[in-house]
């Protein structure tokens, strides 16, 4: 049941359902969802951001999710709380603008990762009682519904407020490919000063970990290898080197770096730590070639048959190689923080909620930058 001092709500509202894989997105009008838990908030959704995993999920390529069809996708979103139940056990209020990412959806709160808490290997882990890696939780447009709808019942427990200087659309794109890349950074283990590839720098993620490399300090090499995600990365004006990995070979790369920083022995030259972005073999087989000896692969994305990976370079060159997903509410507030006082600011394309299959065509051009719904735009 809703609080007394909710607004008005309709009794409809408008979604995009994916009805099967591989086909567009049908529009239609279903009743609004309603709360369930303590912890559920009503929101009005203004903004819902498309993503990889959106196309990959609608391929069919993420089973068993969707758990069912119909499915509603988007896994980041931004709106305003319209309700809560009048036994809400969130310190948030109605008219509270808040930034809505796909994981933890109603985590049981009790398995061994919401019980774990922050440690001296992960102090970036939520209190315990809640885990975005909690394995009962669902996740919001990946087996539960998401925000390619009007209205949404979140988790006061996955979500974040949102600063007055962002936007809707600036926040709903960064609730997915901004935590997630902000993430990556911080496991790549590196201080101001030390040098980070991010192999797909065009891209969604890519044109974000530009800019919050920078701004952490660090020296960032952004490598793509399409014309158009080239353009977009140079255009941000960063201070990162942009490389186009069709002209430059990775191995003079890492020599010509190392030369930079004064280094004369072979195996200490290049990165100290490298973000994957693509799911290609030559996009991975290209950021291993620019670690220096003991360098870091962070690896975001997750090809369906994996990655071919070189032992000599695990025994001989002492490259260890970890995986990055999204990140805790934690660091999820820190990004949106961050981005607030350093003006970092994804390069973003709107349609409105009618128009999501023009969009997804668009996603399949790869121009990069991010594309998101704007439900305040007219059909």
């Amino acid at each position: 049941m809703a609080t007394t001092n909710s607004p008005k709500l309709p009794s409809s509202m408008r979604a995009q359902f994916l009805d099967s894989f591989n086909t567009p997105y049908d529009l239609r009008s279903v009743p609004l969802p309603t709360l369930s838990s303590p912890h559920d908030i009503l929101i009005k959704v203004e903004a819902a951001s498309y993503c990889h995993t959106d196309a990959v999920l609608s391929a069919g390529q993420m089973q068993p999710n969707p758990r069912q069809l119909p499915h509603i996708g988007c896994h980041e979103f931004s709106g305003t709380i319209v309700a809560l139940p009048d036994d809400s056990s969130s310190g948030f209020t109605i008219g509270d603008r808040v930034g809505v990412p796909g994981r933890a959806f109603h985590p049981c709160g009790t398995c061994y990762e919401c019980a774990s808490g922050p440690t001296l290997t992960d102090p970036d882990a939520d209190l315990p009682g809640y885990s975005v890696n909690c394995p009962k939780s669902k996740n919001n447009g990946i087996d539960g519904p998401g925000g390619f709808r009007e209205y949404a019942v979140v988790d006061s427990r996955q979500i974040t407020p949102v600063p007055d200087s962002l936007s809707s659309v600036d926040t709903a794109v960064l609730m997915c490919a901004g935590v997630t890349i902000y993430n990556a950074l911080k496991r790549c283990g590196v201080q101001p000063g030390q040098r980070v590839g991010i192999i797909g720098c065009g891209g969604g993620l890519g044109h974000l970990g530009l800019q919050f490399g920078t701004r952490m300090g660090l020296k960032v090499l952004g490598v793509d290898n399409a014309d158009a995600p080239l353009d977009l990365a140079k255009k941000l004006e960063t201070g990162a080197r942009i490389v186009d990995a069709r002209v430059e070979n990775a191995d003079d790369l890492a020599v010509e770096i190392g030369k930079e920083d004064g280094k004369e022995e072979r195996g200490d030259m290049g990165l100290d730590a490298v973000i994957i972005l693509p799911e290609s073999q030559k996009a991975f087989d290209y950021g291993m070639g620019l670690l220096r000896n003991h360098g870091r692969c962070v690896l975001v994305s997750f090809p369906e048959r994996g990655f071919h990976i070189s032992s000599r370079d695990i025994v001989f060159r002492d490259i260890s190689i970890v995986g990055s997903l999204v990140g805790s509410n934690k660091t999820l507030r820190e990004m949106l923080l961050f981005t607030a006082e350093h003006n970092v600011r994804a390069v973003v394309k709107t349609f409105p909620l009618s128009r999501l299959n023009d969009l997804v065509t668009e996603y399949h051009k790869g121009e990069g930058g991010k594309l998101a719904v704007d439900m305040s735009l007219p059909d």
